[in-house]
């Protein structure tokens, strides 16, 4: 048997962290695609802001092709993986990327409303999550600007995350058992 790779998109505050911890329970590692930027950017020693992240995002695509972001994450596989989750794949050539790197490819998608990801992300306060509704919608438009709405509009699984996180839990739950064992 050779790689499989779960990817999931959504934009900011849509649930991907959580589809990522319900993988981690069942021992499937996760390479977090943001979390790839943020070792790029303390490396260079850039604050950790939403917009520094945005810009950096954008420069190392630039500098390097739209797959810079993939192939640092692809690094960061842990040896003999059979089965790992991707978080926050943002375009369609990370996908293909991902695709030649694996036997198997599932995309997932998770989906809320501009105005329950906003409250998300507030509540959660991440250094480089928005301070304000302007700088949600300015990291909404350059998430789309990659190419992130494509890649939602192509998974294979969508995933309408407006309730509970209870909710999420058990829909990714029955997600990952249908990967796994499917």
């Amino acid at each position: 048997m050779g790689l499989k790779i779960i990817c999931v998109a959504g934009m900011p505050g849509a649930g991907k962290s959580v589809f990522a911890s319900i993988a981690k329970e069942f021992s499937i590692p996760v390479i977090t695609m943001g979390d790839a930027v943020r070792v790029e950017a303390s490396k260079r020693g850039i604050p950790q802001t939403p917009e520094t992240l945005g810009a950096l995002m954008l420069e190392l695509r630039r500098e390097e092709g739209p797959e810079a972001v993939a192939k640092r994450c692809l690094d960061l596989l842990p040896e003999g993986s059979k089965v790992v989750v991707i978080e926050g794949v943002r375009s369609l050539e990370e996908l293909e990327y991902f695709k030649k790197h694996c036997n198997q490819l599932h995309l997932v998608a998770i989906h809320a409303s501009p105005r329950t990801r906003f409250e998300r992300l507030v509540a959660r306060g991440r250094p480089d999550d928005p301070k304000d509704w302007s700088q949600f919608k300015e990291r909404d438009l350059r998430e789309l600007k990659v190419g992130l709405g494509s890649v939602i509009a192509l998974a294979d699984i969508m995933v309408v995350n407006e309730g509970s996180i209870d909710e999420l839990y058990a829909a990714s739950r029955k997600i990952l058992e249908g990967l796994l064992h499917g």
